[in-house]
């Protein structure tokens, strides 16, 4: 009896982390649909896009850290290739409206960023979160404070203009990523 009152205690944490690993987008599933603020307050919504371009969508841990911002550099430089495979780019992370912003100026970053401080957004395509934090940076020389809600982990997504998930990708390197997606998108048509 007290083995089973023990794992009854842990059946809650367990179902916890099943969902997003049952729930993750496959490659030829439909892609959610869904809407939020991006780096400018204003509302973004991907249903105004799927279906016009293939839509990279990329999840990352938090702005301004390291590998977040090789990955979002790689993408800023890549707006030529972006063009030549009919694709526009959406980062999405936890970080707040503001911080996006800072994340934007800071690295002169030249295509969309996403709030999804509530994860809903992760979790729709099933990418497993951790919680949020803060960190300090300087931009512009001013000390600013970033703020996430949560810490989706480093996937990346391409939504075909057909509207199904062309391409998935749990291990990204964030230097390569835009490589890995140009490739795919390719190998697509």
């Amino acid at each position: 009896m007290k083995t089973l009152s023990h794992l009854l205690l842990f059946i809650p944490m367990i179902a916890q982390t099943l969902p997003n690993a049952l729930c993750a987008l496959e490659v030829g599933e439909e892609a959610p649909v869904f809407a939020t603020l991006d780096d400018s307050g204003k509302k973004w919504e991907s249903n105004k896009n799927v279906g016009k371009k293939n839509v990279i969508v990329y999840f990352y841990p938090a702005a301004m850290t390291g590998g977040c911002t090789k990955q979002a550099c790689s993408y800023r430089d890549a707006a030529t290739g972006l063009k030549k495979i009919d694709a526009i780019v959406v980062g999405v992370s936890g970080d707040h409206v503001k911080s996006l912003k800072h994340f934007k100026v800071a690295e002169k970053l030249n295509f969309t960023l996403l709030s999804d401080k509530s994860g809903a957004i992760a979790k729709a395509f099933g990418v497993p979160m951790r919680p949020g934090g803060k960190i300090q940076r300087t931009v512009n020389g001013e000390a600013v404070t970033l703020l996430r809600d949560n810490t989706p982990s480093r996937w990346t997504f391409v939504i075909g203009k057909n509207g199904k998930i062309i391409y998935k990708n749990q291990k990204v390197n964030p230097t390569m990523d835009f490589t890995e997606v140009s490739k795919a998108i390719k190998a697509a048509k």
